[in-house]
């Protein structure tokens, strides 16, 4: 399903169950002395709609920033790959085309076969990027260097292959991560649910604008509950951060 298509029923539908609950509220609840409430049921929304919402806020900054940080991860991997393999170029064959061989295969290994994983939450793709990660180490390693400017290329690969260790690993750590625990989507869940039932405690003499009213805040939090769970792997759902820096990198060394 479309992602703004299942985002306009998660707001249209917790907007609709709320209406209908104000509304049998104010039908069928008791009314006596419901206006009198509204300054204390006021203060307390002030309190419970305030903690979450800071909740709320510090989760989706969270998860922004480790969409961010997974999509420059990625591009970090692909450049020191690069790095490593332009810094190989100086080696004598055939550590040179080893190098850049072996340098292909990994992109496209990311690419072809970690990447649909990943995007399934699944943080252990299997071991043929290891594997092929691991023998451009040893094929750098085992390099002999004729000169100096050889053996600074040598060291140089080195420290590139690192970085794409490095980064290899935070890039599998966030797509096996849960994202937000269970512990926390009950936090959110239940704020939720308690910021909107406070404001059908409310009373006015206008039924229908109270009635917009509560729906319009069980909108709005849906919305932002849906986001929530849409940025949770940052390698599916609405960031879906693509592997394009790999097909990159076999575009430039081939």
């Amino acid at each position: 399903m479309n992602i703004y298509v299942a985002g306009i029923l998660w707001v249209l539908g917790a907007a609709a169950v709320a209406a209908v609950v104000a509304y049998l509220v104010r039908r069928i609840g008791e009314t006596d002395g419901i206006v009198e409430n509204n300054e204390a049921a006021g203060q307390v929304f002030t309190i419970v709609g305030g903690l979450h919402a800071v909740l709320l806020a510090f989760v989706l900054i969270s998860l922004f920033d480790s969409v961010s940080a997974a999509e420059e991860g990625s591009y970090r991997e692909a450049d020191s790959l690069v790095a490593a393999s332009w810094a190989a170029d100086a080696l004598a064959e055939p550590t040179r085309s080893e190098v850049r061989d072996l340098s292909i295969s990994y992109a496209g290994t990311v690419a072809d076969q970690e990447w649909p994983l990943m995007v399934q939450g699944n943080g252990d793709p299997g071991d043929d990027g290891w594997r092929q990660l691991d023998q451009l180490r040893t094929a750098v390693s085992a390099a002999t260097a004729e000169d100096e400017w050889q053996n600074d290329q040598k060291t140089e690969a080195a420290a590139k292959l690192w970085e794409v260790y490095q980064a290899r690993q935070e890039r599998l750590n966030a797509a096996g991560s849960d994202g937000v625990s269970s512990v926390v989507w009950f936090a959110l869940v239940g704020g939720s649910v308690m910021s909107i039932a406070l404001p059908l405690l409310f009373g006015g003499p206008r039924p229908r604008t109270h009635i917009l009213i509560v729906s319009i805040l069980a909108g709005t939090l849906s919305l932002l509950l849906f986001a929530t769970h849409q940025l949770q792997n940052p390698y599916s759902g609405g960031a879906k951060i693509e592997p394009a820096a790999f097909e990159s990198v076999m575009a430039r060394l081939q």
